[in-house]
């Protein structure tokens, strides 16, 4: 039989220096790695049995005897930058409450890191022709089904990973001649390792530049402007806000890309009631041009930036 082997989910995460706020849900096998490396991070811990802790004294980890499965973890909403649990869906008797409450416990960049046991690995599958199941208590689970789970559980990127325990016999032959498919070395996997983000990647880098309060009043004058609400007004106060927090077009444009469900109409309302800022919002269509996803949105940008260097005094 192959040799036995554990997650690893410590491979998603970057050593280094940022006082981030690390949550480890019962797999506290993680902890000593895990302060090694992210020596300024808060690390934090639960797990259902009080002595969980009993062996990693000394790494200053807050512990917190909870039963995540049937208790609320004793934390603030969208205040951990990443949560890290092994196999933790395979016990849950509602999964997705579970992935889901633990959703609201991250940051809007912040990004779930878990596992769960292949249902389709060989050694499953060679119990189950031997007339054994010897996971009655828990839940397993294909990849393509784990990763629909998360989606409905509010996350927005889910990235896979495959850890693989190959066989020393040669169960995976006769499976793949009786019908198995082992596309990209399925049936060798024993453990899919999964980070799941809060955010799409793109959304993560731009609500990671500035607080969740700028973000919602840059929100609010783009949306007031797309919308013409107090035109003049708004656009007034938008580029007020714009020096003030040190905004600028690279950042903008992608913001408007991904939050204004009309950016020309945006972008025209805004020129409408710029004068000096124009050169501005020329540098945010640059940008803009180069993140195109149509045909339809390159020639709305082309015809307002060349309506813009008509203008008088441009």
């Amino acid at each position: 039989m192959a040799e036995k082997i554990k997650p690893e989910l410590l491979g998603f995460l970057q050593a280094g220096d940022l006082p981030l706020r690390i949550l480890v849900v019962e797999s506290l096998y993680y902890l000593p790695a895990l302060r090694q490396m992210m020596p300024q991070a808060e690390i934090l811990a639960v797990a259902a049995e009080s002595d969980a802790m009993d062996g990693y004294e000394g790494l200053d980890v807050k512990f917190s005897c909870v039963d995540y499965l049937n208790e609320r973890l004793p934390f603030a909403a969208e205040s951990l930058d990443y949560i890290i649990s092994d196999l933790t869906l395979e016990q849950a008797g509602n999964p997705q409450d579970i992935a889901a409450g633990f959703s609201t416990f991250l940051k809007q960049t912040g990004s779930f890191l878990t596992s769960f046991r292949n249902i389709r690995h060989w050694s499953v599958l060679e119990e189950l022709m031997d007339g054994h199941y010897y996971h009655v208590v828990a839940r397993l689970y294909a990849k393509s089904e784990f990763e629909r789970l998360l989606y409905a559980s509010y996350y927005k990127n889910v990235t896979v990973r495959p850890q693989r325990r190959e066989a020393d016999s040669d169960i995976v032959d006769k499976l793949v001649a009786a019908g198995f498919e082992n596309i990209h070395a399925d049936i060798d996997t024993e453990f899919w390792l999964v980070k799941a983000d809060r955010s799409m990647p793109e959304m993560a880098l731009l609500k990671s530049m500035y607080t969740k309060e700028q973000r919602k009043q840059l929100s609010d004058y783009l949306h007031r402007i797309e919308y013409g609400v107090d035109l003049e007004g708004q656009c007034r106060l938008f580029w007020a806000f714009y020096e003030e927090t040190g905004l600028f077009a690279d950042y903008t444009a992608n913001f408007v890309k991904q939050a204004v469900f009309h950016p020309e109409r945006f972008y025209r309302n805004l020129i409408r009631y710029s004068g000096r800022e124009l050169d501005e919002i020329v540098a945010m269509l640059e940008s803009a041009r180069e993140n195109v996803t149509s045909v339809q949105e390159m020639r709305w940008i082309e015809e307002l930036e060349q309506e813009l260097q008509a203008q008088p005094g441009r």
